[in-house]
């Protein structure tokens, strides 16, 4: 009698969902995918926005130091630039030679305060307008103040005023008091003060040369 022989099975060669891939293995590159894409989102976004800034807008945004917060009241007396820390000890803005800056001697010329840093992208793409619209208006009762903050030294904003020929008044602001007292969040951020020592108006993030003469021009004596 013949041995019996095992049943005969044909088992067809198994494919994937796509070619040799499975349904897991492509839902796992699929979802690497959408992880990569958000990354690539977040890190690419800029950090802030310019007033009348919209979507498209080449122009660069204000770099953010903090949360928005409410800033001084347009039409407010403008604090002086001194005043006393907390510990006690008082302070006095000062520009890169070391001279006082006092809001205090401006009285009768329009004054333009502009937060600024050496190491910031939009404040550095802003530098010729600042120096064209200082050159422009200086002689008009213009008086312009760049007041850098977060630096390292005065010396290190002084090589920058010399490398770009900024003749208006730089001071360092390297402890924030000035910073603080204007409760700035974004650089650069512009404060206009009329003649009579009140602030005209506020700007966060970068002008163009329009935007930053309509703003002077408000500001004249």
């Amino acid at each position: 009698m013949a041995p019996e022989r095992p049943a005969f099975e044909h088992r067809g060669e198994r494919h994937g969902l796509i070619g040799p891939f499975s349904g897991r293995q492509l839902t796992t590159v699929l979802a690497i995918v959408a992880v990569t894409a958000v990354v690539l989102f977040a890190i690419t976004r800029p950090l802030g926005t310019t007033g009348g800034s919209g979507p498209g807008d080449p122009r660069p945004s204000a770099y953010l130091l903090g949360s928005p917060t409410t800033g001084l009241a347009v039409g407010s007396l403008a604090p002086e630039f001194a005043g006393t820390r907390a510990d006690g000890t008082p302070w006095q803005l000062t520009d890169v030679t070391g001279k006082p800056v006092r809001l205090a001697d401006l009285r009768g010329r329009g004054v333009w305060i502009n937060f600024w840093a050496s190491w910031c992208p939009p404040c550095q793409a802003e530098t010729p307008v600042l120096r064209d619209t200082y050159d422009t208006y200086k002689d008009r009762g213009l008086t312009l103040i760049g007041i850098s903050v977060q630096e390292t030294n005065p010396a290190d904003v002084a090589a920058y005023a010399t490398k770009y020929s900024l003749d208006y008044t730089i001071a360092a602001d390297l402890s924030a008091d000035v910073w603080r007292l204007y409760r700035g969040y974004g650089l650069p951020t512009h404060i206009f003060i009329a003649p009579d020592g009140r602030i005209q108006s506020v700007a966060i993030g970068p002008l163009t040369a329009a935007a930053a003469a309509a703003a002077v021009e408000a500001i004249l004596p």
